[in-house]
């Protein structure tokens, strides 16, 4: 079929089944530009011409199906009817597409997101292909707006409203075997069989899994009662003042029928909201992030780490459950042995599958001997924070790495520079900077010293993204950037209690502000001798809050010792109720960390202030919607 198209190829095979496959030009990923939108519409012109038997719809990337709309579309939107015919554009193109003669299925290999999923839901089969990078979402929440283009009419009538709305509100992600157990697929195929499996089920006339009967009155009927109920959980989670993407979609699917062209004034709203321009912002800023180690070609097989405690532990699990050969090192294997309990309940949790969790735990190797050491790409020590003890360790170690391999530390508080006197080359050592807890905190801060070889600190960024981490390159300075800047927010939080603010009242001031976790608990949580003995260092010879030295004298350390500013049960604060919160406690509290961000920006420690507000976001959880400390700061003024 001769059709003049950049962005697609169609062909019709002797069976008339015609495959449309999207190879966007220029680009490494499929994205859903206007022009690709363009195209696609010819392109259903030329088979409205000479209909095929069944159409399937497919990615020539190897990346994935389709990524999504093209988000610098989205950020050059300057008027509320560019806002309305962006909207307009993929709703109508989508409904022509659901509603053709022909069958058409998507044949889903990789990411599907956003767009590419409202596309393949508009089709009348989906098939996915079962590989770990097949990933299936409605992810627009996470940029402050909502799935347009027929998301939310065809989710809930695949999956039911209760599935779907989950999915929608939270960003959430499925793979392509949840993807069929749910109904959101029809068929999940290996690779060897996805194009026969494609051919025969698009001209099957096999009708779609109908929805039970109960998730069609939710989808109906009861379509109030899933509302409220959906909100209630919103509620719980975000305030719509910050986040007012999730509750424009509970409203737009309960009165629109997710619609939403029929309230313009809600897409006028949400796409010109601060939200969506700073979480948009967050995108970029994270894309950044992930950029870091793209220009070196270090390649990690094998890790060693040494010490079992929380934080090498679970460094170690995270690395086998990336895939990678780990090998654990501590005194004893009595040490080890709760780290490899703690691994066993991560790979159950994220793995699901029994096989690929017991292939990760066979992949993390107990080692008190140390054997691993001169097998490993990778070396990361995490034992206690003790100079001596850590020079002893690098002159045992560095003699017995092979050439090439990177040489780690997780310190948290000691100089490099320090630590690096003992070795024969000690512009190989790196910091590789973990936060706790490791399989939930996304960021690593890739730590450099003076005179250090730029290519180990590539190095270090390249497996810091390998391990599916976002690097953060920063220079060797007492707390780097994230323990830096907490240190003065949790001082000044502490010294408000005080002053007689209740600890309930100080964490409600910043979860108003739109904190993820007030100040108080993030301190019980991180453990208040902790809190102490990076005050000491990082808060400039300050004397510490009296209600922090009262507690730790009684040995009342936080969460980890069930009892800190709050008793902890089943591992959640019992906090009482929060007090008025007084005029202004929000900004008092958040100008140390913003002061502490600048000056680090201004020392070079970070790069700029756009790094450095990255650091902050996915470092600390500081408010995404505000686009970062340094960004508010600037928009307040």
């Amino acid at each position: 079929m001769n059709v003049n198209l950049q962005h697609w190829r169609l062909e019709v095979d002797a069976q008339g089944i015609a495959t449309a496959t999207l190879d966007k030009a220029g680009e490494s990923a499929n994205s859903l530009s206007a022009e690709v939108l363009r195209e696609f519409s010819s392109l259903l012109d030329q088979l409205d011409v000479s209909p095929p038997k069944g159409l399937i719809i497919r990615s020539g990337k190897v990346a994935g199906f389709i990524a999504g709309a093209d988000i610098s579309e989205f950020a050059r939107l300057d008027t509320a009817e560019q806002g309305r015919a962006l909207v307009e554009r993929g709703w109508t193109l989508f409904n022509r597409l659901a509603a053709v003669k022909y069958p058409t299925l998507a044949l889903v290999r990789g990411h599907c997101l956003g767009g590419g999923l409202e596309l393949a839901l508009a089709c009348r089969y989906l098939l996915t292909v079962d590989q770990p990078a097949t990933k299936l979402g409605l992810p627009e929440v996470m940029l402050g707006i909502f799935p347009g283009w027929g998301g939310m009419l065809r989710l809930p009538q695949r999956v039911g409203p209760a599935a779907a709305l989950d999915m929608m509100l939270t960003g959430k992600t499925i793979d392509a075997r949840r993807a069929k157990k749910m109904g959101l697929a029809d068929d999940c195929v290996p690779p060897r069989v996805m194009e026969m499996a494609a051919r025969q089920l698009v001209v099957s006339g096999q009708p779609r899994r109908p929805l039970p009967f109960m998730q069609k009155l939710m989808n109906g009927p009861l379509k109030r009662v899933v509302a409220n109920g959906a909100r209630k959980q919103v509620v719980k989670k975000v305030r719509p003042q910050h986040y007012p993407a999730p509750y424009a979609i509970i409203d737009l699917w309960q009165k629109h029928d997710g619609n939403a062209l029929a309230a313009p004034e809600v897409v006028d709203r949400i796409i010109a909201s601060p939200t969506a321009r700073n979480l948009l912002r967050v995108f970029h800023l994270q894309e950044r992030l992930k950029a870091f180690g793209k220009d070196s070609e270090f390649k990690a097989r094998r890790v060693h780490v040494i010490g079992a405690g929380v934080m090498g532990g679970d460094i170690a699990a995270w690395c086998a459950l990336r895939g990678m050969t780990v090998t654990l090192q501590d005194q004893t294997l009595e040490r080890i042995a709760p780290a490899i309990q703690r691994a066993n309940t991560l790979f159950s949790k994220k793995l699901r599958d029994p096989l690929l969790a017991r292939a990760a735990f066979d992949r993390l190797i107990p080692d008190p001997q140390g054997d691993g050491v001169p097998h490993a790409d990778v070396i990361i020590e995490a034992i206690f924070e003790h100079v001596e003890a850590k020079h002893a360790l690098f002159r045992a170690v560095e003699p017995r790495m092979k050439p090439g391999a990177l040489l780690a530390t997780n310190t948290s508080s000691l100089r490099l520079e320090d630590l690096r006197t003992v070795l024969q080359r000690p512009e190989r050592l790196v910091g590789i900077h973990f936060f706790n807890p490791v399989s939930m905190m996304p960021l690593v801060e890739v730590v450099e010293a003076e005179g250090a070889d730029p290519a180990v600190v590539r190095a270090a960024c390249a497996f810091v993204r390998q391990i599916d981490k976002l690097p953060l390159p920063v220079r060797s300075a007492p707390g780097f950037l994230v323990n830096a800047v907490l240190a003065p927010y949790m001082l000044a939080a502490m010294r408000a209690v005080d002053e007689g603010i209740s600890p309930e009242t100080v964490d409600e001031a910043m979860l108003a502000f739109g904190m993820p976790m007030g100040p108080i608990e993030l301190i019980d949580t991180v453990g208040l001798d902790i809190a102490m003995a990076a005050g000491k260092q990082l808060a400039g010879g300050a004397d510490a809050p009296k209600c922090l030295l009262q507690r730790v004298e009684k040995n009342q350390l936080g969460k980890k010792s069930g009892q800190g500013f709050y008793a902890w049960s089943d591992g959640k604060p019992q906090k009482g109720s929060a007090g008025s919160v007084p005029a202004g406690l929000a900004e008092r509290l958040v100008t140390p960390l913003i002061d502490r961000a600048e000056r680090l920006v201004a020392e070079g420690v970070v790069v700029d202030a756009d790094l450095a507000d990255a650091g902050v976001i996915f470092g600390t959880g500081f408010a995404p919607f505000t686009g970062g400390p340094l960004n508010w700061r600037q928009a307040s003024r």
